[in-house]
């Protein structure tokens, strides 16, 4: 039985490089590479597929938004997030959205195929760091093990605050998200609010200090 697959990915190269690897498996179809959520959605009747490979990062609506959005229409889709962000700081939203795992884009090269049969057996696919933090925080309660302030903040808002606390200056931020200057200016702004935080200054410590302590472990 032949797996059909659709890619989600705004970097050509990255497309190029999955479907290649995936097209090679035997029992694996690529029916469709696509650059941002919006064209999933449209054409998601169309491709018709078993599982789809998203990018965290997407012009418009972001991966993980797609991921609901996707298992709102097809719930019994399965869907695994493929992404540059560290797997601590997304891993785990991306199961929270519904997908059935998470896969660093810089081992993607060699664990894609192993992840999607892992999630076709029926498993959900983490490093076995993440996996065990994820457990021990359901064994001991959420707020104790795992709550973080940076809960507050919407997936877009974390990946700002994630690019402002590894030095990106607004405009670059901007260019890697496909948004306006002034939008990420917006999002940096309800960051601050939601986090308590007074001054740019203060937010880029603050992301400073997540990013190399607990965002980075």
């Amino acid at each position: 039985m032949t797996t059909r697959l659709l890619l989600v990915d705004d970097h050509p190269l990255m497309l190029k490089g999955l479907a290649l690897t995936l097209d090679a498996e035997p029992d694996f179809e690529v029916v469709g590479q696509v650059a941002d959520a919006e064209e999933a959605l449209e054409r998601f009747d169309e491709f018709t597929p078993d599982l789809v490979v998203v990018d965290v990062s997407l012009p418009g609506m972001n991966g993980l938004e797609l991921v609901k959005h996707l298992l709102a229409r097809a719930p019994d889709l399965l869907t695994l997030v493929v992404s540059r962000h560290d797997e601590a700081l997304y891993a785990e939203r991306a199961v929270r959205a519904g997908a059935k795992g998470y896969v660093s884009k810089l081992e993607a090269d060699e664990q894609i195929v192993k992840a999607i049969r892992y999630v076709l057996r029926g498993g959900i696919y983490l490093s076995e760091e993440l996996k065990d933090k994820l457990l021990f925080g359901a064994a001991v309660g959420r707020k104790d093990a795992m709550q973080s302030p940076l809960e507050v903040l919407s997936d877009r808002e974390l990946e700002v605050f994630e690019m402002t606390g590894r030095g990106l200056p607004t405009r670059d931020i901007a260019e890697r998200l496909h948004l306006s200057v002034k939008t990420v200016e917006s999002y940096r702004a309800r960051i601050k609010t939601k986090l308590a935080l007074e001054s740019g200054t203060e937010l880029m410590q603050h992301a400073v200090r997540w990013v190399e302590g607990e965002g980075a472990s």
